[in-house]
């Protein structure tokens, strides 16, 4: 019999929201956290909005100390900071430094897209090519490496399951938390921290501007400029921030009296494998439909028991093919349809951390029986008007709301998704 795994505590720092309380009343709200960049403008993007958390610095401040701070950019910021929001709302204390106890059934998997990019191109790049590579002092890898995240996380808290870093494009952060859950499941670890963290660098979102599969359209709008599932969608907007989930065995939970969000039943992950349509940049739809399929067969629920699809959804001419396949996986039509939103019309495409949002934002919903709004959308999309009576376009309030199916679908034809059960 698999060990069950629940949610115990989440933190997040998103563009329209740092904390549960704020990130929670963004989303009822319908309140974007996309804003003009205007460093983006003086390098000649095409697309010059995007998705920040705001006052980051400040943040920091109460997080880390004065040689901490020095040495750190916005990937290990942003998840550092989530990080110990979720260990802190879990019920836990952070140890202090001098304490060399290690929490031996408690481990980290934080992943991350790209990484630390901006201090590659802005230090490492720069001083390597002057020369002066002793500049550079003896801490540079630790900004650099994929691993940091985690690594910082563990250190911070003195955890000493499995700490591991993970990327796989947009499906990162849900891949986390999948791979979490099946190492508690195991029984590997009592609980396990997942999630994941993208920093704001113009030299992360150059590549996707250069692709042109950015929004250029709406730089004087930028509220306006996210706009998953609208027929008037050209393209997404790129954010950052952070987000993870405490993720604990049941029996764990219940023994400490521990508040609990929900219940994770299930997921998969798997490829397209670039056939049938699918390519570094296009998903096969089979392996959408199969990855959907096989999370609901993990989770041992049936099709017309899911109550809303919180869908990957990025506002490109891909969105309608989701749409299709979430019908196809589910074997229903646009005459029953279940609920279907975007968080991305919010915060923008996130990249590894979007995941780990997307799944807070889920968790959040269940708890509190709603389902925030698709902003931007009111003009749907020709192929997506069948199953508009399924968007919604105002906060609905769903007290019943029980079983959410979350997706992400990303670059290399990888697919994930995860079904969350409201917990009573």
């Amino acid at each position: 019999m698999k060990r069950r795994v629940v949610v115990t505590g989440m933190g997040v720092i998103a563009p329209n929201g740092h904390g549960l309380d704020e990130f929670g009343k963004a989303l009822r709200e319908g309140r974007s956290g996309i804003r003009y960049v205007p460093r983006t403008a003086e390098l000649h993007f095409g697309c010059q909005v995007g998705g920040i958390p705001e006052g980051f610095d400040k943040i920091k401040g109460d997080y880390f100390d004065s040689e901490d701070l020095s040495l750190l950019n916005d990937n290990v910021g942003f998840a550092v900071v989530a990080a110990i929001d979720a260990w802190r709302d879990a019920g836990f204390r952070v140890p202090a430094y001098d304490d060399d106890n290690v929490d031996w059934e408690t481990g980290v998997i934080a992943g991350s897209g790209v990484g630390g990019m901006d201090t590659i191109a802005d230090t490492l790049v720069p001083v390597v090519n002057q020369g002066n590579c002793r500049r550079l002092g003896s801490r540079i890898v630790e900004l650099v490496m994929n691993s940091s995240t985690s690594a910082k996380i563990a250190g911070l808290l003195g955890l000493g399951n499995q700490v591991t870093s993970n990327s796989s494009a947009c499906s990162t952060g849900n891949e986390a938390i999948i791979e979490g859950m099946a190492r508690i499941r195991n029984g590997l670890a009592t609980r396990m921290l997942a999630g994941g963290s993208e920093g704001s660098s113009p030299y992360i979102w150059a590549g996707f501007d250069a692709m042109k599969v950015l929004n250029r359209k709406f730089n004087d709008r930028p509220l306006e400029a996210s706009r998953p599932m609208s027929a008037s969608a050209s393209g997404f907007v790129p954010g950052s921030g952070g987000a993870f989930l405490l993720l604990e065995e049941l029996g764990s939970a219940l023994a400490r009296g521990a508040r609990i969000y929900a219940e994770i039943l299930g997921g998969m992950v798997n490829c397209g494998g670039h056939r049938s349509g699918g390519t570094m940049t296009a998903p096969n739809p089979e392996g959408v439909v199969r990855c959907i399929r096989g999370a609901m067969a993990d989770a041992d629920v049936s099709a017309d028991q899911i109550d809303l699809i919180s869908g990957h959804l990025t506002a490109t001419n891909a969105d309608p093919g989701e749409v299709k396949n979430w019908s196809v996986a589910l074997g229903r039509g646009p005459e029953n349809f279940p609920w279907i939103n975007s968080t991305k019309s919010m915060i923008g495409h996130c990249l590894g951390a979007t995941g780990a949002i997307e799944c807070v934002g889920v968790v959040l919903q269940l708890k509190d029986g709603f389902i925030h709004p698709s902003i931007n959308c009111e003009d749907v999309h020709p192929e997506i008007a069948p199953y508009e009576r399924s968007i919604p376009h105002a906060k609905v309030d769903f007290p019943d709301l029980k079983i959410v199916i979350k997706a992400g679908f990303g670059f290399g034809d990888v697919n994930s998704c995860l079904v969350f059960k409201k917990w009573e």
